[in-house]
């Protein structure tokens, strides 16, 4: 059994309750958050023999990061060309090392127990017919950043995904897959482990970051510090208000289909994730024959974790028949989702704000890697005084607009899906002009040789396919006179 089987239950695996905070405590480090951010680096701080407590105002994974689809991935949410745009190609070339090696923190975190491997490699597909971008991008990917990747022409995705509407994929085949929800929960024990204290329904009240030792308050106790790590991306706010207000909150929702049977494999012959370029969809089978699917992303209508993903449902399942008809009624037995903090440049932020106050914290929706490698580079920060954590400065705390910040970001999801769906059907259209266009040629040729051949019928003479003749045939031919001056007369 793998940990996918757990994806289709009501809740995540259940977790003992932890106690909240209702005592004074000093500690090396105080996390503020259990989100993945949050456990890696408390993890790995007391790994290097610090004490650590994490303060969660609920519970260890209720928000985004208990709430995902598991596709671990290379690199960020910021396409490469802005990231080389931003800082020149050698500090990309660094940034994106640093995000591999988050990848494979996560790859050792499942070996050790946090969760199991579900699945490998990931296509990233397109909706466009787009060769050459596909080229550029496979030559940046491959040749300039060291990733293993290969190119997928349309023939050979269509092949395993049995819809018109992808194009050319790129194949990322050290991608892995996990379950987004145990992996959280298992993080959250393997830091117990190291010695972490977590304390949940521990809201933070009030935080004073001058001084030495930093001092926290939440509503049963005072907790004393060296080192504090801001973790608690968007719910960050009542401390940290003006920390919060640089992140949009954006929801995801997911859902996961009632068993499928035969019929998925016969149209989706892909075990790894599927994601298409433009961020609309992404999904995965999981437990043989059903669809973990990631719907819409919405910045506005925010609400309960619980109430909010049933309205989504119904559009996940729309989207699902319209990419995949043949697959016919879908049922959606489940359906959940988180906000995530998401920056206006599309990068995490990552490093000490003050000395000794570190922040982790918008990381959109690639979370898992990303979160990973914050939590190690917070850890070399404070233990080694490494500061790789710098090649993140040009990506600045900016703020996010608010209300209309949010107004806007919905604007511009909902113009984006408008556009790549436009251009999409544009592309399977030309496509088909092109493919009607073949099919006239090839039958405007067989009339062309049915009439060349009924002319040669009609003179008596064998019908000769269009050629240079041959020299013996030149030479006993009578000449043919050019011209009206070429004939001679006795």
């Amino acid at each position: 059994m793998t940990a996918d089987n757990d994806v289709g239950d009501n809740a995540p695996p259940a977790e003992p309750a932890r106690p909240r905070l209702t005592f004074d405590l000093d500690v090396d480090v105080c996390v503020v958050g259990a989100g993945l951010a949050g456990l890696t680096a408390a993890r790995e701080l007391a790994r290097q023999g610090m004490s650590v407590a994490v303060l969660e105002a609920r519970r260890v994974g209720w928000n985004a990061s208990g709430h995902m689809l598991g596709a671990v991935m290379p690199g960020y949410t910021a396409p490469i060309s802005d990231l080389i745009a931003r800082v020149g190609f050698e500090d990309a070339r660094e940034l994106w090392g640093l995000a591999q090696q988050g990848a494979d923190y996560v790859r050792g975190a499942v070996a050790d127990g946090a969760a199991e491997l579900a699945s490998e490699g990931a296509l990233e597909v397109s909706t466009v017919d787009s060769g050459e971008q596909l080229i550029s991008r496979l030559q940046t990917l491959g040749e300039d950043f060291g990733v293993e990747v290969e190119g997928w022409q349309a023939e050979r995705v269509r092949d395993v995904l049995r819809t018109p509407r992808y194009f050319h994929a790129i194949h990322f085949p050290k991608a892995f897959q996990i379950d987004g929800r145990r992996y959280v929960h298992g993080l959250a024990a393997l830091a117990e482990q190291a010695g972490v204290r977590i304390f949940e329904d521990t809201a933070v009240v009030e935080l004073d970051l001058a001084g030495v030792r930093k001092r926290i308050a939440t509503a049963g106790g005072r907790l004393r510090a060296g080192q504090v790590v801001l973790a608690g991306s968007v719910h960050v706010g009542v401390p940290q208000p003006r920390l919060a207000d640089t992140l949009l909150p954006v929801w995801r929702c997911a859902a996961l289909t009632a068993p499928l049977g035969e019929r998925l494999g016969e149209v989706i012959g892909f075990a790894g994730a599927v994601g298409d370029a433009a961020g609309l969809n992404q999904y995965r089978i999981v437990d043989g024959d059903r669809l973990l699917w990631s719907g819409p992303e919405r910045t506005l209508g925010i609400g309960d974790p619980v109430v909010v993903p049933r309205r989504h449902a119904r559009a996940i399942a729309r989207q699902i028949r319209a990419l995949y008809p043949a697959l016919g009624p879908v049922e959606i037995a489940e359906a959940f989702g988180g906000v995530v903090g998401q920056t206006v440049h599309g990068m995490p932020q990552i490093g000490e704000l003050r000395r000794g106050v570190w922040v982790a914290s918008g990381f959109g929706r690639q979370g898992i890697n990303t979160a990973a490698m914050a939590g190690q580079l917070i850890t070399r920060g404070i233990v080694e005084g490494d500061d790789r954590w710098k090649l993140f400065l040009p990506f600045e705390l900016v703020w996010a607009g608010g209300r209309m910040g949010r107004i806007a970001g919905q604007a511009l999801i909902s113009w984006s899906r408008g556009q790549a769906a436009a251009a999409g059907v544009l592309a399977r259209y030309r496509e088909g002009a092109r493919a009607r266009a073949l099919v006239r040629d090839e039958r405007e040729a067989a009339k062309q040789a049915a009439r060349a051949a009924r002319m040669a019928a009609a003179v008596g003479r064998p019908l000769r396919p269009p050629g240079p003749r041959d020299a013996a045939e030149q030479a006993v031919e009578p000449a043919v006179p050019r011209s009206i001056t070429d004939i001679s007369t006795p």
